[in-house]
């Protein structure tokens, strides 16, 4: 392992996710890494404008600042044969909002944790389980991979039912997904992920149930690995759906919103990186119009 961490290059891109909303870039999602690896990160989110921590709340014309603390864990093992990851996340926000609802307006601060999150990832074609000599040879030349993922989301944030701008969303979530890796040469790469958020009802919402259909996503990195062992990545993103019922109310409206950012991933001391990330919104049409900015420190062992 410590000859292998002196090929931090090539460990780095596995891991880049960070706590952020249905809106979120996360290029590398379904780069592999040498068998048990582990993965520590602590993130620092700024975002600012019509955001909102659930961003599939369909309320517009909010205005918020939020800050999130990530902390991140994850491990790469070998799953009958094949390269797989589990990947834990808990965060935390202080953020203010401000929005007229129902023609009143209102506005609030909140301090507290918010939903943890868990994700389950598997190569199904490509990067077999692997040592650290297999790794480098992938990392020297790249091969197209085709994976899968479960992100759940779990209750686990602050909640008030009274409130429309919470830590929490009161209710479980799940994205399945697939994603993939086409190398376009040995330093440009191309990925994407195809999946949909599915979210159970929130029986605590205004004193009503509220349902919520599901809201269909996807992202796209164009990914370049630079020889100072640092890479950046063009994100772009899409998704649409989520349509909400509260009670016996009629459906509201879906979300359909992008994003555009870019992301940088810097190596240093053979095992500690540093990840940037900044972000706009091309298309909103609710709770998206925001940017967003990233910092990240990650730990290799």
């Amino acid at each position: 392992m410590q000859r292998l961490l002196k090929d931090i290059s090539g460990l780095v891109l596995l891991f880049s996710a960070i706590y952020c909303q249905a809106q979120e870039l996360a290029p590398r999602a379904y780069w592999p890494a040498p068998t048990g690896t582990n993965v520590a990160l602590v993130g620092y989110q700024h975002s600012q404008g019509d955001v909102l921590v659930d961003a599939s709340a369909p309320i517009e014309g909010a205005e918020a600042t939020l800050d999130f603390l990530s902390l991140t864990y994850q491990r790469t093992f070998g799953f009958w044969g094949r390269t797989a990851s589990v990947q834990v996340n808990y965060p935390f926000v202080q953020g203010d909002a401000q929005a007229m609802v129902n023609g009143e307006f209102r506005e609030r601060s909140i301090t507290a944790s918010a939903d943890a999150r868990a994700r389950f990832a598997i190569n199904l074609l490509g990067a077999p389980s692997m040592d650290g000599e297999a790794f480098r040879q992938l990392v020297a030349n790249p091969e197209p991979i085709v994976g899968a993922s479960v992100l759940v989301s779990a209750p686990t944030g602050n909640y008030d039912g009274d409130k429309l701008f919470n830590a929490g969303s009161n209710r479980w979530a799940a994205k399945p997904a697939l994603g993939f890796i086409l190398p376009l040469s040995h330093r440009w790469l191309f990925e994407g992920e195809i999946g949909a958020w599915l979210y159970e009802d929130n029986s605590d919402y205004q004193g009503k149930t509220r349902r919520q259909e599901a809201v269909l996503s996807s992202e796209f990195h164009l990914v370049h690995v630079l020889k100072s062992s640092t890479w950046i990545s063009f994100d772009v993103n899409w998704y649409q759906g989520g349509a909400a019922t509260v009670g016996d109310g009629p459906k509201q409206a879906e979300l359909k919103n992008s994003r555009a950012g870019i992301t940088l991933l810097r190596p240093f001391n053979r095992q500690h990186a540093i990840r940037l990330a900044a972000s706009t919104a091309i298309e909103s049409k609710i709770a998206g119009d925001f940017d967003s900015l990233t910092l990240a420190y990650m730990y290799v062992w």
